[in-house]
């Protein structure tokens, strides 16, 4: 799906992410119109695997997977916080930057959130728990039970932010493939 003539395509199927190297949560909703609908969510666990190439090569399979089984039209993904172990957030960049490349390899455009805008498109609160992320779409995703890992939640969470920022001028990047990305991150490609 391509957002062009300010036109905003009303039936669709938002794939959001997020990245983790321990586990990766991911959820898919369904627009219709002004609704919306959970599709699936869960987790890929990645502790088994002690190499830390592998678990990426399985991040980019698992969202290659979940691209070719559900057929989604955007990805949301969680963007890398910063935090004081530079260790930690540079596995997590290359956790979403491998999610990312499986949307690029299938023409899917690519919309970047910050976990405080996620939370905020949400619950109203940049500062929310995770548990009351989850709590919000259970109630607006009418959901019987929570997941064993909030990740899967998380990952719901990203596409239900795009599904809300959707239309707005929200400053969060979105590429339509590797020329767009290119051309806004110059300097990330040499």
């Amino acid at each position: 799906m391509r957002i062009s003539d300010n036109k905003l395509k009303t039936d669709r199927i938002i794939l959001g992410i997020d990245p983790g190297t321990a586990i990766m949560g991911y959820g898919l909703i369904h627009q219709k119109g002004k609704t919306m609908e959970m599709m699936v969510m869960g987790v890929l666990k990645l502790g088994k695997y002690p190499n830390h190439a592998i678990k990426l090569k399985k991040i980019f399979d698992r969202t290659l997977e979940l691209i070719r089984e559900y057929h989604p039209d955007e990805l949301a993904v969680e963007a890398p916080f910063f935090g004081k172990n530079v260790q930690s957030m540079l596995k997590l960049g290359r956790a979403q930057g491998v999610a990312m490349a499986a949307a690029l390899y299938s023409d899917m455009p690519i919309f970047e959130y910050s976990p405080r805008k996620i939370k905020q498109s949400i619950t109203g609160n940049g500062n929310a728990s995770k548990e009351q992320v989850g709590a919000m779409l259970q109630t607006l995703l009418k959901f019987e039970n929570q997941p064993e890992f909030l990740d899967a939640t998380d990952g719901l969470a990203a596409a239900v932010c795009h599904f809300f920022q959707s239309g707005k001028t929200s400053g969060e990047a979105g590429f339509t493939g590797w020329k767009a990305f290119v051309s806004q991150h110059p300097d990330r490609v040499k």
